[in-house]
């Protein structure tokens, strides 16, 4: 049977989603921790590849076992994984879903710190400026559409198209702190931390919204500005059609 573990993650201590040879990453402690309480080596994938100290405030992967789980499996693999791993819930699903290639949106999240705050430092990117929200907003709706987005794409990656449809795209502020939320049906490495290193540079005055609209146009990386810090940015939220679930 196939299962949807639905759970976040504060990715500030781990080398990324991916498991890596020499280093920490979220789906090694997920694959021992499922494998120690199954008794039964398990094998996750997850709905995306987040970078090294990015976080995930809703994440989902999936795994096989040959039987039904037990109900308290969420209490104890909470009881049993670090702290800054939880498990919210484990979705029994048909059995040709995929945590990955199913998804159908996904959200980030992304926090600008624009006054010096140190008890959030370690999840946004702190700038001790004012930024000009309003034409970073103006920005933004030029991301809308089904577009190439290879100026905003890490180099020398093996993915087949750079083309991703963003459906929405918006910075929000509160006192001092900026929120940028994007959503697409589709992200390549680097994007969204990609976007709002230039963003914040359209805030700056540093780029016009024209000079934006070119970086687009020139699919060409080396146009965008540099990639904003990990430790912003979150996956809030990965959608999935409504067949797939059983019982739900």
């Amino acid at each position: 049977m196939r299962y949807f573990l639905e759970l976040a993650y504060n990715g500030k201590d781990y080398f990324g989603w991916q498991r890596q040879p020499q280093q920490i990453s979220v789906q090694e402690v997920l694959e021992k921790a499922l494998s120690t309480l199954l008794r039964h080596p398990i094998e996750i994938i997850g709905a995306g590849r987040t970078d090294t100290g990015v976080h995930a405030k809703k994440m989902f992967a999936h795994f096989d076992f040959d039987e039904k789980l037990q109900a308290d499996l969420v209490h104890r693999l909470n009881s049993f994984l670090p702290k800054d791993i939880v498990i919210y819930k484990i979705h029994q699903m048909k059995n040709e879903a995929h945590a990955r290639f199913d998804a159908t949106d996904r959200t980030y999240h992304y926090f600008v710190q624009t006054g010096k705050n140190p008890f959030n430092y370690d999840f946004a990117w702190q700038i001790h400026f004012e930024l000009d929200v309003l034409k970073m907003n103006l920005a933004t709706q030029m991301l809308l559409g089904k577009k190439d987005f290879s100026s905003f794409a890490k180099l020398h990656t093996d993915v087949k198209t750079h083309i991703c449809e963003v459906k929405l795209a918006h910075w929000e502020i509160k006192e001092n702190e900026l929120k940028f939320t994007i959503t697409a049906d589709r992200f390549l490495r680097n994007m969204v931390r990609a976007i709002v290193g230039t963003l914040v540079d359209v805030g700056k005055g540093k780029i016009s919204l024209e000079e934006f609209n070119n970086i687009i146009a020139r699919k060409d990386r080396s146009f965008a500005s540099g990639s904003a810090p990990a430790q912003g940015l979150y996956l809030a939220d990965v959608v999935y059609p409504k067949s797939l679930f059983i019982n739900e």
